[in-house]
């Protein structure tokens, strides 16, 4: 893997709590605009600029990404964001309860995404595509890390744990209780040649934002005459993690109609699945689902399971989508479909029932978690997983360390 040091914008000591925002992708615009309410500072100014221009702008309308690139730029002028003097890599905690999962942040080369290098497991949307390499394009920055995971080593393990017992440069407990803390490295070119004997990396989350990057370094390229590969448009900004420290939570479905009648539904679930109405809420392994319909829950098991030997269709959701959401409820992509919704995982089984209770989805399906080594199988594969098959949390915060591209 190419990783290089990078001369970081971020915020001043006493800023970092009040500029780091929640990922871009995790909030609509009314919740982005109330969780910024009051706080010029928050990095949601950047990220979800058109919080800051009338209710009924378009949201990739050329006007949003103009008021981007002038909220970052204000934030640098003001001296909330600050330009380090040297090129450094980090080390980013997070803690959520017990779960505490520490991340590498450095620059990752555009090369090793096109190469395969830097593998992925979910196809990207053109629309999303499209909206990620305008903000990249138009700031000339990296406003929000690439989220990827490695296989752990003992030498990068070793450098990490000498990190630690250094003072921090920023450490802060966000509102929804997750504990951020931010070290800088005293030998970024340790890191630089350890990362050179990992082999690839995975995109855990923030596969729009990879390719938007590689895609940006591939237009700036073609239209420099000179290009050499050092230029900083060939780096986008990443958070590696050890795959033995990441938290994948399940990522549950809610179905909003049926394309018959109950009867009609449960005839055909119970002709391909085991059910049985027990109660359970969460599946208490692999290959088990768990349904809610009618203010009842039920587990239920496939009658007879995929050939292991498919990484993608061993999967639970694959499970569920080949034997249920396909040719049970016509809901044969769930990318463009209207009849179906996704829950992460963080807000438990309480919002599945909610859904149901109040009439907004008829049936919903608790999964068990998909595996940091599934999703390492399928990517290892070339193969790509059906949509919202992971939910990672902790989720990374914007704004802490920015990456321009110049």
């Amino acid at each position: 893997m190419k990783v290089k040091a990078f001369k970081a914008w971020r915020p001043a000591a006493d800023k970092a709590e009040t500029v780091a925002s929640v990922p871009y992708d995790v909030v609509d615009t009314k919740q982005a605009a109330a969780l910024a309410e009051g706080n010029p500072d928050s990095f949601l100014h950047v990220v979800r600029a058109e919080i800051d221009l009338p209710a009924d702008t378009d949201p990739y309308s050329d006007a949003v990404y103009a008021k981007a690139k002038a909220n970052l730029q204000r934030l640098m002028d003001d001296g909330v964001l600050i330009r380090e003097d040297e090129p450094s890599i980090y080390l980013y905690s997070q803690q959520m309860g017990d779960h505490i999962q520490y991340g590498i942040v450095a620059t990752c080369h555009i090369d090793d995404y096109e190469q395969g290098n830097i593998k992925i497991h979910e196809k990207t949307r053109r629309v999303k595509e499209e909206d990620r390499i305008r903000y990249v394009d138009t700031q000339n920055a990296n406003t929000g890390p690439v989220f990827l995971a490695y296989r752990d080593s003992e030498k990068i393990n070793a450098v990490v744990e000498a990190a630690k017992a250094s003072d921090p440069l920023y450490r802060f407990t966000a509102a929804d209780g997750v504990a951020h803390t931010v070290w800088k490295f005293e030998n970024a070119a340790e890191l630089e040649a350890a990362f050179a004997e990992i082999p690839a990396t995975y995109v855990a989350d923030g596969h729009h934002r990879s390719a938007s990057a590689a895609k940006v370094g591939s237009m700036r390229r073609a239209a420099n005459p000179n290009h050499t590969g050092d230029e900083p448009y060939n780096w986008f900004l990443a958070v590696m993690f050890p795959q033995s420290e990441l938290k994948i939570l399940a990522y549950n479905r809610v179905i909003l109609t049926l394309p018959g009648t109950k009867d009609e539904f449960y005839s055909a679930l119970n002709a391909a699945f085991d059910v049985e109405q027990d109660g359970v809420k969460v599946p208490r392994n692999a290959g088990e689902i768990c349904m809610y319909i009618d203010g009842q829950w039920s587990s239920m098991t496939p009658k007879q399971m995929p050939e292991a030997a498919d990484p993608v269709a061993a999967l639970d959701v694959s499970i569920l989508q080949n034997e249920v959401l396909a040719p049970i409820l016509n809901i044969d992509d769930p990318r463009e479909s209207n009849d179906i919704d996704f829950i992460g995982g963080i807000k438990g089984t309480d919002e599945l029932e909610k859904w149901v209770n109040d009439g907004r989805a008829v049936l919903a399906f608790s999964m068990y978690p998909t595996s940091m080594e599934q999703l390492f199988s399928v990517a290892d594969a070339g193969m790509l997983m059906p949509p919202k098959s992971t939910w990672f949390e902790p989720k990374l915060r914007s704004g802490l360390l920015v990456n321009t591209l110049d």
